[in-house]
């Protein structure tokens, strides 16, 4: 099994910056795909960014040109950068990971973009 904790949320004002970091733990050599997802107050829970074991990545039209997803495979964990933060990016963000025969969610970190 893995386990993902994710961290760095917190409040920002438009325009500004943030990191997310989501560190796995378990069986993490099975993971072949992770990413980060975020759900706004009402709305469905939306892929933002995602990285393959390979470091393939691919992003939501709404964040490209803002925001990085990275990796530290020694460190076991995946970044966001998001930068030019908007009041729309206001969600909880989610950490994922999958494997071939399992989906892990974290439990997630609000960022709230508010001047």
């Amino acid at each position: 099994q893995v386990q993902l904790v994710e961290s760095g949320g917190g409040l920002v004002q438009p325009g500004g910056s943030l990191t997310l970091s989501c560190t796995a733990s378990g069986s993490i050599s099975t993971l072949y795909l992770m990413g980060w997802y975020r759900q706004a107050p009402g709305k469905q829970r939306d892929v933002v960014a995602t990285i393959t074991s390979g470091g393939r990545t691919n992003y939501a039209d709404s964040v490209k040109g803002r925001f990085t997803i990275s990796r530290d495979s020694a460190k076991n964990t995946i970044y966001l950068q998001m930068n030019s933060l908007k009041p729309d990016d206001t969600a909880v963000y989610y950490c994922n990971g999958k494997t071939v025969v399992a989906t892990t969610w974290g439990k997630g970190t609000l960022v709230t973009v508010s001047s």
